[in-house]
């Protein structure tokens, strides 16, 4: 198996979501190399629409492969900000680029503290071994 990319300055869950920092409290949150490589070939992503609260834990969405349906869950408390329109004509993205054009969607967190509770890179690999 080939070395998966982690980026340092993400945290993670144990759900194998990424969640990437942005500006006046907002996230920006995907799933992990290790989620799109155990998925397959992402053929279909369901999101949350914007404006809708998430509370974490809770299912907010799916991710369709050709292997299964999973889904996505909230890392994080708040209100969606935006969802990556792009997955709707190319889903494939999740796979090519999980941390870049493959994003998902963003929260304004109700508690920008939450984010602590959640896995540095070097947490989340340990989780993986």
């Amino acid at each position: 198996m080939s070395e998966l990319e982690y980026p340092q300055d993400l945290r993670y869950t144990a759900e194998h979501e990424w969640v990437r920092e942005l500006d006046d409290g907002v996230v920006r949150i995907g799933i992990t190399a290790f989620a799109q490589d155990a998925l397959g070939d992402v053929v279909y992503v369901s999101l949350p629409s914007v404006g809708d609260s998430v509370e974490s834990g809770d299912a907010c969405g799916e991710v369709e492969s050709t292997k299964s349906v999973s889904d996505l869950y909230a890392p994080l408390a708040g209100e969606v900000t935006g969802v990556n329109e792009g997955l709707e004509a190319s889903p494939e993205l999740v796979n090519t680029d999980p941390y870049g054009e493959g994003w998902m969607y963003e929260v304004k967190l109700a508690d920008t503290s939450a984010l602590e509770g959640l896995m540095d890179v070097e947490a989340y690999r340990a989780q993986l071994d």
